[in-house]
């Protein structure tokens, strides 16, 4: 549990007025922003870890340069004192983050923030959260968060996890366990113990649960597993194969391809209350890899009825199924974002993979990655960024990619890993 608290100010500098600081990520191409962030005074070295992760969340965002601490002229004591704004102006840190940790008397831990803007010599935002110990870290990503929404006017991506597939192991005898990280690919957790291969986890938007597909039986199952308390359910014991498992944004539905003696894959919807299935397509081809839209209201989706993979999209209920690729190359996982604006995608042309996004019509195709055996893209909670996982060096890593594809950045793993999945913003 994580309570916060606004924290205000008044500057006690009085500099001509002029607009606060603030970064246009609309722009096609963004400087980054230089920013300085000091470490946090108390707590002995949990303030300068919590401004340590603050710091690397913002840089690897794209969007801002941290400047080295080398630098500094003035040393913060007193973080709710005013800065010396012309200290900071002269190494031109344009915005500026002091900030405090301390333990109160029931054992929780306090941290606070101020965001400065130097030039304007004025407080631009300031809270303060309670947690405990072992929530130091999700304090820290909620403080990036915080200052990348005041200076971007976008939301933050940084308290947010990401499911995936761990894979250790010879390459014959890949073991494959589900686990669960922080976005930045801190705190890792295992979720299943690997005896059984598992692929596709999604998060629901309740983001406490994931659906997934298993073949312990030796056959491909979907199942609903609470993150949290470890109960799994089968969703269904379906028939033939199943493919590419994913939550309607409501979290009421599941959306998914199955396979049928016919040798055909179409789309199927269930009702995770009443356990009633619904057909989406019916064509003499393999149809697969759904992704609902925003508002639920459409889904996208390959189908090779064209003669090869190409990505359509239909109304929710079947209806109005219509090609919008035309692009060279075979086309795999098409995802909705978050924004509803735009749908990535795989891509597969003259021997390579590429991660791209084009516009819900089709238009304004731009690639964003291109490399050897790369698939399989998920969303960032704000549409801004894109992960997804790359065959390098014997097996998958995980890789993250911005919307301008300038800013890409490795994300740690001890294994091997694939299948990312991108939860919501956590509460």
């Amino acid at each position: 549990m994580i309570a916060a608290m606004a924290l205000g100010m008044t500057a006690a500098a009085t500099l001509p007025a002029r607009a606060l600081v603030e970064l246009n990520v609309n722009k096609g191409n963004v400087e980054p922003l230089p920013i300085a962030i000091t470490d946090f005074q108390g707590g002995d070295a949990l303030g300068a870890e919590i401004s340590g992760i603050v710091s690397a969340d913002l840089k690897r965002s794209g969007l801002f340069a941290p400047i080295d601490k080398s630098a500094f002229i003035e040393k913060i004591s007193n973080p709710d004192a005013t800065p010396r704004f012309e200290d900071w102006k002269v190494i031109n840190a344009q915005a500026l983050v002091t900030g405090s940790v301390s333990k109160e008397a029931d054992g929780r831990v306090r941290a606070q923030y101020r965001l400065w803007d130097t030039f304007a010599g004025q407080q631009m935002s300031g809270e303060q959260f309670f947690a405990n110990d072992a929530n130091t870290r999700r304090v820290a990503h909620i403080i990036a968060d915080a200052i990348y929404e005041r200076l971007t006017g976008e939301k933050g991506y940084f308290d947010t996890r990401v499911v995936f597939i761990d894979e250790s192991g010879a390459k014959n005898a890949r073991k494959k366990r589900l686990a669960i990280m922080d976005q930045d690919g801190a705190n890792v957790r295992y979720l299943s113990n690997g005896k059984s291969i598992v692929l596709t986890p999604r998060f629901s938007p309740n983001r406490q649960e994931i659906t997934y597909m298993s073949y312990e039986s030796g056959q491909p199952k979907v199942y609903l597993l609470q993150i949290e308390t470890g109960q799994r359910e089968l969703v269904g014991d379906f028939p033939g194969m199943t493919f590419a498992p994913r939550f309607s944004p409501d979290g009421q539905k599941v959306i998914m391809s199955l396979l049928r003696d016919d040798g055909n894959s179409n789309i199927f919807a269930m009702d995770l209350r009443s356990r009633s299935t619904t057909r989406l397509t019916n064509s003499a081809a393999i149809d697969t890899s759904p992704s609902y839209s925003p508002d639920g209201s459409k889904v996208v989706f390959t189908s090779d009825r064209g003669g090869r993979a190409q990505i359509y999209v239909m109304g929710a209920d079947g209806s109005g199924q219509t090609r919008i690729s035309f692009g060279d190359g075979v086309y795999s996982t098409p995802v909705w974002s978050p924004r509803g604006d735009l749908i990535a995608f795989t891509k597969q042309t003259a021997g390579e993979f590429q991660i791209g996004v084009m516009r819900i019509d089709g238009s304004g195709e731009r690639i964003l990655s291109t490399g050897f055996q790369q698939e399989g893209p998920t969303w960032a909670p704000n549409g801004r960024v894109l992960m997804f996982f790359r065959d390098s060096a014997g097996g998958p890593k995980l890789v993250s990619v911005d919307l301008t594809g300038r800013n890409e950045q490795s994300i740690p793993t001890a294994n091997f890993a694939s299948d990312p999945a991108w939860s919501p913003l956590l509460e």
